[in-house]
């Protein structure tokens, strides 16, 4: 029976191949673009998963400051882990990790390389018991044998010793401190919060950083410093938030004073990291749950495509149902045979589908900046496709089935059969809700697509323009020297120095004062070191008082940004005392506000202090003359430098480097958005063929009586466009109240304007009129005789 069902299905599909062709086809991009995003999402949802005590590790932050300044901080103080592990029932272990930059270059034999993507960090040896990273060499429990051990992961063996042995093997960092490799890691999983290449023992700090004689004595002694990423491995059932209330506890016994008032410790899942904040506020989640809706809307319009088409048609085999329900067919039968019928539809476009997938997929995880692998023998894909599959089978199944087996025999054979008025407007509510999605997403498009123009045509309050920027090392010594070097050569406009590169300005501070302070108020603020010409370098606005000149009282002088006096609440703060640490010094000017973070969040506090002597140096030059500026840098870099590689990166790449998310996921969302229209397009081409068949002899009378072909696509056309007009009017408050959350992840964006909104309801009107006139024009001007010569 089952063989025989399939086998009328398969005649029905070769029968009727144009139909078969557009349902196979929209079924099979449905199905390969809704699995790709599906992929995606589960992707995202299971970072950090993989850790079979996930559910028990929890990332300690600290919550800092009051009211408009306060912050997040994902680094928290090394003694945190210590005494927590000391003075707080429940704790198992505890594992910190800070990245390590006192290393740029390693060196074995004659290579020397740099570390790799993922980076080099110090950390406890309780790494490899909290989480799931495999050691494939070396000891789990005794990671670090001692201080001068090294761990690497595979790729990173690869690089540095071939198919070698690397266990016992020497890296010299620096081309001065060597370290023996003590254990090979297995390469990091593409879905971990957490990677590295190169691992350090965390006692290495301990001895380099504290000598006994600083302000911090030791490690375990130092509250004020806050770089360590610190996870904790509680007992199962303890609570989280009571862990992280007796930590702040702790803190405020160990560091007493005003400043510890204004501190709290948070606590976030493991499981919850890549996607939320850390006091439980969306971030990742939401793009996840815009593609979630993405991926289901655009598996509805191809369902919404079979089933209308399957509906459409069935006035056409309502004789063949009434002569299988004369015969002795039964309701049951005929049901099943219509669901086996879209079951071989499914397997065909199924298994195009997974070419189609396999074929895209190396493009798709470039443009995603993923790793993912369609693999038909991970147990996780089929999760994903079987879901899928299911759910879309389900949905374009059951009414067609029920349809197609539910006509009256005696009437169809007598040609009286009439699908009636419920089954032509579910018809067209199926058209309304396929557009409906297409626009939204056309909305969509539109509208991230122009903050994402917005972000970076966005006047920044600075000059970032065909500026690049590298860590000197060696040249820092002789600044001046190096800096009148340059200058002298073509090319290159001017130099600069600060202590942290302005796109994205990293540590703050809370040990402030200032004349007029309020007692137990606080606020953060950003310090940067600078050098005498960093305000005219990038062109910032000094709006009250003066600039630094180079000499040595300007050690004591401050200037702030507008953010920074709106927030200490200074009145007048030309010549008023402010204190950063414990330098006193003189506020001499105030730059108007400026854009040194994501435009996501709000401009913070900053505060400018003279130092001629930094790190990092900024060189400017211009488009066309950065390769001779490059040449020119890299030259005078090998002669301060010449054991270490000369790494540069330029601002305005930097910049962008901060939305490289959301860049990907608004191409994703411009690629799904077409697919969308596509499929839909390619059911509304369908439907208009149909219905062009369908009116065939009333085509024929009509211009038998004079119709133009004008009126006669007109005719063909106005029902379909009524119909996305419709689906416009729908679509507008939902696309709207959609995108206004999704704005309000940026601190800064764009309004949403009417015209958006207008573009896309033309654009959908323009797609979907092309569509249909192509039938509908091929319909008006065929021969009227060869459709009436029957009659």
């Amino acid at each position: 029976m089952i063989k025989s069902y399939f086998k009328i299905a398969w005649r029905n599909l070769i029968k009727s191949k144009f139909y078969t062709a557009i349902n196979i086809a929209g079924l099979t991009v449905g199905l390969a673009v809704g699995l790709l995003i599906l992929l995606w999402v589960n992707d995202e949802l299971s970072f950090d998963k993989f850790n079979t005590k996930a559910d028990n590790i929890y990332r300690i932050e600290a919550q800092i400051g009051t009211g408009g300044t306060q912050q997040i901080w994902g680094g928290i103080q090394a003694p945190v882990a210590t005494f927590g592990l000391k003075e707080v029932p429940g704790i198992v272990n505890a594992v910190r990790i800070v990245e390590n930059w006192n290393y740029s270059l390693y060196k074995y034999r004659d290579k020397s390389l740099d570390v790799g993507d993922n980076g080099a960090f110090y950390t406890d040896p309780s790494l490899f018991k909290v989480f799931d990273f495999k050691l494939l060499e070396g000891n789990p429990n005794h990671p670090f044998p001692n201080d001068q051990s090294i761990i690497i992961t595979q790729k990173t063996a690869k690089r540095f010793f071939g198919n070698a042995d690397p266990m016992g093997k020497v890296l010299q960092a620096d081309n001065h401190d060597n370290y023996t490799v003590a254990g090979v890691a297995a390469d990091m999983p593409g879905n971990s919060s957490i990677k590295f290449d190169m691992l350090f023992s965390i006692n290495v700090i301990a001895k380099k950083n504290y000598d006994g004689k600083g302000y911090w004595k030791t490690m375990d002694s130092d509250w004020g410093d806050y770089f360590y990423d610190t996870y904790l491995q509680l007992q199962p059932g303890l609570s989280a938030q009571a862990v992280a209330d007796k930590l702040t506890q702790i803190h405020i016994k160990n560091q007493p004073g005003e400043g510890s008032a204004n501190i709290k410790y948070l606590s976030q899942p493991l499981g919850k990291m890549h996607l939320y904040n850390a006091d439980g506020s969306p971030s990742g989640i939401q793009t996840v749950r815009v593609f979630l809706i993405v991926a289901i809307l655009i598996l509805l319009i191809a369902c919404i495509n079979y089933v209308n088409l399957s509906t459409a048609r069935a006035m056409l085999r309502a004789k063949e149902v009434s002569v299988r329900k004369i015969i002795g067919a039964g309701k049951k039968q005929l049901f099943i045979q219509f669901v086996v019928e879209t079951i071989l539809f499914f397997s065909i476009a199924l298994v195009l589908a997974f070419v189609l997938i396999e074929a895209l997929m190396p493009l798709y995880n470039n443009v995603s900046g993923k790793q993912m692998e369609f693999n038909l023998l991970d147990a996780g894909v089929w999760k994903v496709v079987g879901i899928t599959v299911v759910a879309t089978l389900a949905a374009s199944s059951i009414y067609p089935a029920f349809l197609l087996s539910s006509f009256k025999p005696i009437n169809a054979l007598k040609g009286k059969l009439s699908l009636g008025v419920g089954n032509t407007t579910f018809r067209k509510t199926l058209v309304v809700c396929q557009f409906v999605f297409s626009i939204g997403l056309i909305i969509g498009t539109l509208i991230i697509n122009s903050q994402l123009k917005f972000i970076r045509e966005k006047e920044l309050g600075y000059d970032k323009s065909y500026v690049f920027t590298f860590g000197m090392r060696d040249m820092q010594k002789n600044y001046e020297s190096v800096r009148s070097q340059l200058l002298s050569q073509p090319g290159i406009k001017d130099v600069t120095t600060a202590s942290d590169n302005i796109v994205s300005l990293g540590g703050n501070t809370g040990d402030t004062d200032w004349d007029g302070k309020a007692p137990g108020s606080s606020f953060e603020i950003h310090p940067l070191g600078i050098s005498k010409n960093y305000v005219d370098f990038f062109k910032l606005k000094i709006i009250q008082g003066g600039n630094f000149i180079g000499i040595k009282a300007d050690t004591a002088h401050y200037i702030l940004n507008e953010t920074a006096v709106r927030e200490a609440g200074i009145k007048d703060p030309i010549g008023k005392r402010f204190k950063l640490h414990n330098q006193n010094g003189i506020i001499i000017g105030v730059v108007k506000d400026f854009h040194f973070a994501s435009l996501k969040q709000k401009i913070e506090p900053v505060i400018f202090f003279y130092t001629p002597d930094n790190w990092r140096m900024f060189v400017k030059t211009t488009g066309k003359d950065a390769p001779l500026a490059l040449a020119s840098v890299q030259k005078a870099w090998k002669q301060y430098n010449p054991a270490f590689p000369f790494d540069y990166e330029f601002l305005d790449q930097t910049f962008n480097d901060m939305y490289k998310v959301d860049q990907r996921s608004g191409t994703l969302f411009s690629w799904f958005t077409g697919i969308a229209i596509l499929i839909s397009c390619l059911g509304l081409f369908g439907l208009a063929t149909y219905t062009a068949q369908v009116k065939v002899k009333e085509i024929g009378i009509r211009k038998v009586l004079g119709a133009s072909v004008a009126n006669i696509t007109t005719m063909l056309s106005k029902d379909f466009l009524v119909l996305v007009v419709v689906s416009i009017v729908i679509a507008t408050p939902i696309a709207w109240y959609a995108m206004n959350k999704w704005l309000q992840a940026f601190a800064y964006r764009i309004e949403i304007r009417w015209w958006i909104f207008a573009l896309a309801g033309v654009l959908a009107i323009v797609i979907a009129f092309i569509t249909i006139s192509f039938q509908a024009i091929k319909a008006a001007i065929a021969n009227p005789v060869k459709s009436l010569r029957s009659e």
